[in-house]
């Protein structure tokens, strides 16, 4: 198989050959004296490894280097028979050892070794991201998760930098000849994969702390950069770091199976965060510059907290191969919300959850690339293709169905002896699902069959039928699926009866008066319990949130909703609700308008994170995409009004404040609200509790560009009071938001055509490129991004192109004969398919776009 890829029967016959004993990677991180920005870094790798049927051949991984050396037992081979990322081993003997001398590339994408200069300072950062085949653009491996491994990383620097890796940092030596330079020699890892090893270097700021815990100390660290210290707020992120580790070496009663824990918040970053064992990177935006709402510390916190249960499931315990990746990830958010919601201060996680998260999973799972959880990645470009919120936050929330179905007790005991006995080994799900069922004693082979091996989301109605007193006479649950998806699948299902009552202050309230807990299974379910219970104001399926799966509310229960959904106490039910109302609306079932109506008049009291900043921008979406073109103007027009009153309703400083003045600088048209940016601006509006600060004002300055009122002059002065990679990238969103044919096109080239774009301003650029009520500048780049399909995933990469190709589709100029152009291009396109999923996607969103813009139209 030529090039990257690699299949997973190459693998497995890789696999079955070899054993690997020991890696010794020497790294030469500096400057050469006549460079004065260094392209490639010096990489030699010393392998061992035994081979159990001697005189046959294999290869090894290496990507984008200049090999200089290779030497297989001794002899010297040709370094010209490295090609297509490949190095051949022949004639192998029953032990091996293979040095190869190298000079490997520095990314500027993220994957790899990715080298950064802070702007602020012009300091030098750098930082390894593995996931899923990188780090063979770092060192010679054999590049997959089974052949695991000790790693001793020898890594050469100037002496006054940084070097962390995965084992405990060793005091650097001086090198002999060589002023001002280094060696870290790190003592071996523990047996890992390749992917999970890391190195970062550079001018890092470190400080260190312990956790006490019930099995030992475990040293703390946490780095940044330079420019970011007086952002780092260590005492919070200390302390989530221990009650994370309190957690789970009780609920897994297994140590911490690495010697230290550093956590690194590195520039730049592709990811959330990356789960290298001792040593994670987080992107380093989670140590914020201005206030941020308390949403974003609660998914601070289950970064954190998802990245640490990685150190047991998927760094001790690994999967075999990439088929399982969903396993990895998905334990991983489930635990990191079930850790955040019992062990620190965010215990309404599961609401959040509900409100952001699951709502990713839900949208993924309703494209034409949907894919069941446990996906056949047969190769690494499948795998590409595959890691997404189904990956995420369907896995997460089908294994919070599972606890739900075994008990939450039987399946920690599944897993307490799932680590015993496969502690630093590899794993199928087959391993874990014979832990589980024998600990809760249930059948679970059917179960996984029909939630994991098949595609799409179920959606749950109520039926019923009333007697004369107004009591149930009958009440059914009925499951439907997409005829492309027709999988009906058992359901654990929670019911909630809720009636409007008033309280003793006379205020009225929504409150439940019943609960039932039920298996739903078939297309029809019948709710015996039910029958005689008189009929509530709010019947509200998937009570608790329980199931993986749409729910419809009836008639008299959506009007209570619209009407007084922020009457309910429960912020988990309100969730379900907001939830609902969305799919209905995005279902072209309920119309933009009803929407946006349910949203002003409830938003304003909502009280869960997630809800008071995730729930807006879905209004916005419904203003912008869904309404009916003959109203759209006057729903905007609501909309940016609405806005305004939330603003002054809010209780000063409060999140809710904050977050409606950001909503309202994108949603700002009108002069008289464009008005109140720049006055924002030049402080002569002053809103009591709104701290006009820094990323704040690039909100506003970016709301001003997308109306023509900001150009590219006032774009410098706010950068030149910003002159960080933050304002950097803030800067290119707010160019690209601007309205002119040469604005665009700067973009278009910046983030499409430029390869040497860094991959987070590309990303700035290409969120912000199309936008509402810019339909003629944008009417070119329809034709312009079909004819750049077929490139971009080779011209950008694989990350960088699937989020230019994702963003930049356009959505905004949804109409009749967009989906006529977009579906006969697609007749004949030939593309890489990753390439080619964006364009299915992006397509299948404008359809759904004109559907609810005609049911808005009624």
């Amino acid at each position: 198989m030529p090039g990257t890829n690699l299949s997973r029967e190459e693998a497995a016959t890789r696999a079955a050959l070899l054993d690997v004993t020991s890696y010794s990677i020497d790294l030469d991180l500096t400057t050469p004296t006549d460079t004065a920005t260094p392209t490639t870094f010096g990489s030699t790798t010393t392998l061992s490894f035994t081979c159990r049927e001697p005189g046959a051949s294999t290869f090894a991984d290496l990507v984008d280097a200049t090999v200089h050396e290779i030497t297989l037992n001794g002899t010297a081979l040709d370094p010209a028979s490295y090609a297509d990322s490949r190095i051949p081993l022949p004639d192998l003997a029953a032990d091996n050892v293979l040095v190869v001398r190298a000079d490997c590339t520095y990314s500027h994408t993220g994957e790899g070794l990715h080298r950064f200069v802070d702007p602020v300072d012009d300091r030098v950062y750098l930082y390894s991201q593995f996931e899923v085949p990188d780090a063979r653009r770092v060192f010679t491996t054999f590049e997959q998760p089974d052949l695991k491994s000790e790693f001793t990383f020898h890594v050469t620097a100037p002496d006054h930098w940084v070097v962390v890796s995965n084992a405990p940092t060793p005091e650097p030596q001086p090198v002999d000849g060589r002023d001002g330079v280094a060696v870290w020699s790190f003592p071996p890892t523990k047996r890992m994969s390749t992917y999970i090893t890391a190195v970062v270097a550079g001018e890092y700021h470190g400080v260190f702390d312990t956790y006490e815990g019930k099995f030992g100390t475990i040293p703390l660290g946490h780095y940044c950069r330079q420019s970011l210290v007086d952002h780092l707020d260590r005492d919070e992120l200390v302390k989530i770091t221990r009650q994370s580790f309190a957690f789970f070496e009780e609920q897994f009663a297994f140590p911490y199976p690495f010697e230290k824990y550093d956590q690194l918040y590195v520039p730049e970053y592709n990811m959330g965060a990356m789960e290298n064992a001792g040593c994670v990177t987080l992107r380093d935006e989670y140590l914020p510059r201005s206030r941020q709402p308390r949403s974003f510390y609660e998914f601070r916190c289950s970064v954190i907290t998802h990245e640490m249960a990685h150190m047991w499931f998927g760094d001790l315990v690994t999967m075999k191969w990439w088929d399982d990746l969903w396993l990895n990830e998905s334990f991983a958010e489930w635990a990191c919300y079930w850790c955040e919601a019992e062990a620190t201060e965010f215990t309404d996680a599961w609401t959040g959850f509900a409100n952001a998260r699951k709502q990713t999973g839900y949208r993924a799972d309703q494209l034409p690339s949907t894919h069941p959880i446990a996906a056949d990645n047969y190769d690494l470009e499948a795998v590409e293709v595959n890691f997404d919120m189904i990956t995420y936050a369907k896995g997460a929330s089908v294994l919070k169905q599972l606890v739900a179905w075994v008990g939450l007790e039987p399946f920690v005991d599944g897993l307490r002896q799932y680590f015993v006995d496969h502690a630093y080994g590899n794993t199928e799900f087959g391993d874990l699902l014979a832990a589980l069922e024998k600990s809760s004693g249930r059948e679970l082979s059917s179960w996984a069959d029909e939630w994991l091996q098949t595609a799409g989301v179920n959606t749950l109605t109520p039926e019923f039928d009333l007697a004369d007193d107004g009591t149930y006479a009958r009440l059914v649950v009925r499951q439907s699926a997409h005829p492309d998806q027709p999988t009906l699948r058992r359901h654990r299902l929670g019911i909630g009866f809720y009636d409007t009552v008033a309280n003793a202050d006379g205020k009225s309230r929504l409150v439940r008066r019943d609960y039932l807990e039920v298996d739903v299974e078939g297309e029809t379910t019948e709710i015996s319990e039910a029958v005689g219970q008189r009929q509530p104001d709010l019947l509200l399926l998937n009570d608790g949130d329980l199931a993986y799966a749409k729910i419809r509310l009836d008639e008299r229960s959506l009007a209570t909703a619209v009407a007084g959904l922020s009457l309910l106490d429960d912020s988990l039910a309100r969730a379900i609700l907001w939830g609902a109302a969305w799919d209905m609306t995005r279902d072209a079932e309920m119309s933009a308008s009803e929407y946006v109506t349910l949203v002003l008049g409830n938003i304003g009291a909502e009280t869960d994170p997630w809800g008071v900043t995730r729930i807006p921008t879905f209004a916005a979406q419904a203003v912008n995409s869904f309404s009916a073109p003959a109203g759209r103007e006057e729903l905007k027009a609501t909309w940016e009004r609405g806005l305004r009153a939330l603003i002054d309703d809010a209780i000063p400083g409060s999140d809710q404040q904050l977050t409606f003045a950001r909503s309202y600088a994108a949603a700002a048209r009108s002069d008289e609200a464009l008005a109140d940016l720049e006055a924002l601006l030049d402080g002569s509006l002053s809103i009591e509790g709104l701290a006009v600060d820094t990323d704040l004002r690039w909100a506003l300055v970016t709301g001003l560009a997308a109306r023509g009122r900001a150009d590219d002059a006032r774009i410098d002065e706010e950068l030149a009071a910003d002159n960080t990679i933050s304002g950097q990238e803030h800067a290119a969103a707010a160019r690209a938001a601007i309205p002119t044919p040469e604005a665009k096109e700067r973009a278009w080239k910046q983030a499409m055509l430029d390869p040497t774009t860094p991959n987070e301003t590309a990303r700035s650029v290409v969120l912000s490129f199309q936008r509402p009520d810019q339909d003629e500048v944008l009417a070119p780049y329809v034709d312009k991004y079909l004819d750049a399909v077929s490139t971009t995933w080779e011209t950008l990469g694989a990350h960088k192109g699937s989020t230019a190709l994702e963003y930049i589709f356009p959505k905004p100029l949804a109409s009749p004969a967009l989906l006529e152009k977009v579906d006969a291009w697609l007749a004949t396109a030939s593309a890489n398919p990753g390439a080619l999923r964006y364009v299915r996607e992006g397509r299948a969103e404008v359809a759904r776009a004109l559907a609810a813009q005609a049911r808005d139209a009624g």
